[in-house]
């Protein structure tokens, strides 16, 4: 009887850890790599933009040159062609494009010569996330300019060729966020594409109607289900890291990035980046 009982127990332990090593393969290997292409509609009452036009947005990039770090310099220039590959009007960049400070040796303009080789007719549009100012937020900047890659720091530019404006959001966490100052230029009743890192800047955000995205989150990297999200940055709500978050005064797409940051892990939540397609309708937006 003790015997069997042992043999039971051994047999439950050893199929407890067996569980547990494939869980950590998966997080560890396998999950963080796999990334999604999601494909979203977005209606918007009395849409002044172009019809379908097609929005793309890729954030949290983490980029690094070492494998544990997840995006590697190869891996990054198979997203972006993945992204040309699906021929968006417009690209936007929502920040974070390096692995912590860049220790590994990365600098801002090998990123800027990959995220460089993006494409959209209507322009390549980006904002710099907590990691791109705590590297060097001026560097990146000019970095990203050389290559063509229109940055914003809390301003709104008119979206060439159209009735649309991109309204790019500073960072919050780096103290660098302005979100009033950077609709001041819009005209009234204008319709936007807004780009910010931290959803939290979204608190003060004027609602706008068109497409407002967001970053930071990485979705929570890892989602227990029926419990949600283990952790989220800097007290933001832990079942609002990713998907449409009502945040203020209008829904917010946050999207759960492409790398990872602090653990190398993800688990049900694979990394993204996302193609908008941008519609009318007289409901509501999302």
């Amino acid at each position: 009887m003790l015997l069997s009982a042992l043999r039971q127990f051994l047999t439950l332990l050893l199929s407890l850890l067996l569980a547990a090593a494939l869980l950590a393969a998966w997080g560890l290997l396998i999950e963080p790599r796999w990334v999604a292409a999601r494909e979203v509609q977005v209606a918007v009452p009395d849409w002044q933009g172009p019809p379908g036009l097609k929005v793309a947005v890729a954030s949290d990039w983490h980029i690094a040159h070492e494998f544990r770090h997840v995006m590697t310099m190869a891996r990054a220039q198979a997203v972006v062609d993945a992204i040309n590959a699906a021929a968006p009007d417009v690209v936007l960049l929502p920040g974070d494009f390096i692995h912590g400070r860049g220790e590994d040796g990365t600098t801002p303009e090998q990123i800027a010569a990959i995220l460089g080789r993006l494409r959209a007719r209507h322009g390549v549009y980006a904002v710099l996330g907590n990691h791109d100012w705590w590297t060097d937020g001026p560097r990146f900047t000019r970095a990203l300019r050389a290559v063509g890659i229109r940055v914003l720091l809390n301003e709104a530019v008119p979206l060439p060729g159209t009735a649309v404006w991109v309204v790019g959001v500073g960072d919050r966490m780096s103290g660098h966020s302005d979100p009033r100052r950077a609709v001041r230029g819009l005209p009234r009743g204008a319709q936007a594409l807004v780009l910010m890192h931290d959803p939290a800047s979204a608190l003060d955000l004027p609602a706008l109607p068109g497409l407002t995205v967001a970053a930071h989150t990485h979705g929570g990297q890892v989602r227990v289900p029926f419990y949600g999200s283990v952790v989220a940055p800097h007290g933001w709500p832990k079942d609002k890291t990713r998907g449409w978050v009502d945040v203020g005064r209008q829904p917010v797409y946050i999207t759960s990035g492409l790398g990872v940051s602090i653990y190398p892990i993800r688990i049900n939540v694979r990394p993204e980046w996302v193609m908008f397609t941008m519609g009318s309708t007289s409901a509501k937006a999302h």
